[in-house]
């Protein structure tokens, strides 16, 4: 059985690496948000640049579990040969876990582009020790949207599967604090917040940087905001 695993695992990530725009996809989007949004303001800022890779890396991550996942799981059971894979003896469960594996592989590669830019660009704590914990962190906050994914692909054709991640990933991402500290956000969605999955996945990468019990991070999205007069910087404390 393991080597059925591997086997289907391999195919699936010759698959992808065949159509290098599905890669690139998931790790662009927040290295750009990075560049654009966090490299000017809190680029100098060794916490607050560390924090705010923190939350793009996350942000790449649930965008190759749940737009990901749930495009290819929904195109898979379009595929004749899905149904073939059921009758054979070893049944459907190599195949699944393949397709978990394959999607695992895509949410670390996808944390790669904002490591670069925060590498290059800021004063982040690049430290392997802290590195490895919040792309852990990033990786454990992004399970949920595996199950919401693998849901989608489920119920959805590829299509709607398409315009449905893609519709439900902003919002998550918004809301959850992680393009925006959670302070700066109107009052509504400051108290939706804390309910969304995003928003528990940001709590654990911000624990990656802070070591702090989630929940209690003092930490948030890309940018800062500055307090006038009293000349306090605080970056994305939750609410």
């Amino acid at each position: 059985m393991p080597s059925l695993v591997l086997a289907h695992t391999r195919y699936q990530v010759i698959e992808q690496i065949r159509v290098p725009i599905g890669l690139l996809a998931s790790g662009l989007f927040p290295a750009i948000a990075m560049l654009a949004f966090a490299v000017p303001f809190v680029g100098d800022d060794p916490v607050a640049s560390t924090l705010s890779m923190g939350s793009m890396m996350l942000v790449g991550a649930m965008s190759a579990a749940l737009m990901g996942l749930s495009i290819s799981v929904a195109m898979d059971r379009e595929q004749p040969f899905n149904p073939y894979l059921r009758t054979l003896p070893a049944g459907p469960f190599p195949h699944f876990a393949g397709r978990i594996l394959t999607t695992t592989a895509l949410m670390v590669v996808s944390t790669f582009p904002v490591i670069l830019v925060a590498g290059l660009f800021t004063e982040a704590d690049l430290a392997p020790a802290r590195l490895a914990a919040i792309v852990g962190a990033a990786l454990a906050g992004s399970l949920p949207f595996m199950l919401i994914g693998l849901f989608l692909g489920l119920v959805l054709p590829s299509k709607a599967a398409i315009a449905v991640s893609q519709i439900l990933f902003f919002p998550f991402a918004i809301v959850g604090g992680l393009m925006l500290p959670p302070q700066v956000m109107p009052e509504f969605l400051t108290a939706i917040s804390p309910y969304v999955p995003s928003r528990g996945g940001g709590e654990l990468v911000w624990w990656g940087r802070h070591r702090s019990r989630p929940g209690h991070s003092r930490a948030g999205g890309a940018g800062r905001v500055d307090r006038g007069g009293r000349g306090r910087r605080r970056v994305g404390l939750p609410a």
